[in-house]
């Protein structure tokens, strides 16, 4: 391991860079980002999802991630008109591998891969209100045409339904490396040492066995990785938090989920419910934004827990 030092002077952050166009493969490179951010127009699958209770909705991620993974991974393989319309990488086809970075790999059988995709499922209704994802991969093992790629989804109906996903979150996955370690040893405050390890003599396209993490010297509340809390993500955040869902923000969702969560009573959570809808239909709820949230909620689940006309 070889040791980076927050000790010198601060750089300048990171440039977002994406392959130069005199690479060959430049414009599939281009072609591929923008069948990625078609995702959620294509996206399909015969997953579908009910019965489980609203307080338990948040372990979706857990129970369905891996799932939806494989999902977005067979839907880029069916929009090859989209990336490949000529036809010109017929032979090529995109491949999930497990355990190592990156998740997908575009590569011919025999052949080295063209490019290799980090993809993560973000289920947007998880508590946390922001994806989990934990990235510490070397940027050394990033080439420049890698990716990560996150991708939000909901059940259609909230608590039910099947998936559907929204934009995508998309990002050189060099860049996204070398940003979070000059967050982590310029930017967050600190009293520890912000020094990290990093492993040498790595290379692109890892085996699983290969140690490929950059670690740091002190990371007492495990959270160095945690991609979406160095700030780079801060924009697209505020614009999911901001999508509907069945007429309501994602982020009143998250406080109505929030306000019952540990409530796992059944005769409970309607109790809680009623007495909630009852407080604010007579006007004796506070101004708080999650009141104001949850007196809109609750008409939505109204409407999702009424029995629904048969043909």
């Amino acid at each position: 391991m070889a040791l980076l030092s927050s000790q010198t002077p601060a750089p300048s952050p990171p440039q977002r860079q994406w392959p130069s166009d005199s690479w060959e493969h430049a414009e599939l490179h281009k072609k591929v980002r923008d069948a990625i951010a078609s995702l959620p127009t294509y996206f399909r699958t015969e997953t579908f999802i009910s019965g489980i209770p609203a307080t338990d909705i948040h372990t979706l991620s857990s129970a369905l991630g891996a799932t939806i993974e494989d999902q977005f991974v067979r839907t880029l393989n069916s929009i090859r008109h989209v990336w490949d319309a000529d036809e010109k990488y017929a032979l090529y086809s995109f491949a999930r591998q497990s355990q190592t970075f990156p998740d997908v790999l575009l590569r011919r059988p025999g052949d080295a891969p063209l490019m290799g995709i980090e993809m993560k499922g973000w289920y947007l209704l998880s508590l946390e209100g922001e994806p989990s994802y934990r990235y510490s991969t070397t940027a050394a093992v990033c080439n420049p045409q890698d990716l990560i790629v996150l991708v939000p989804w909901v059940l259609s109906n909230v608590i039910s339904g099947t998936p559907i996903a929204f934009d995508p979150y998309i990002e050189p996955a060099k860049y996204a490396a070398d940003y979070r370690n000059h967050w982590w040893m310029h930017v967050k405050a600190s009293k520890t040492s912000r020094d990290i390890n990093q492993p040498e003599n790595v290379r692109p396209y890892p085996n699983k066995t290969d140690k490929i993490n950059d670690v740091p010297v002190s990371d007492g509340g495990g959270n160095f990785g945690r991609y979406s809390r160095t700030g780079i993500m801060d924009d697209y955040l505020k614009v999911m938090m901001d999508l509907e869902l069945c007429g309501v923000r994602i982020d009143h969702w998250l406080a109505f989920f929030k306000a019952f969560q540990g409530k796992k009573d059944s005769d409970e959570i309607r109790t809680s419910v009623q007495k909630l809808a009852a407080k604010i239909a007579a006007g004796r709820a506070d101004s708080s934004p999650i009141n104001e949230s949850l007196a809109v909620i609750l008409k939505e689940i109204e409407k999702l827990s009424s029995p629904q006309p048969t043909d």
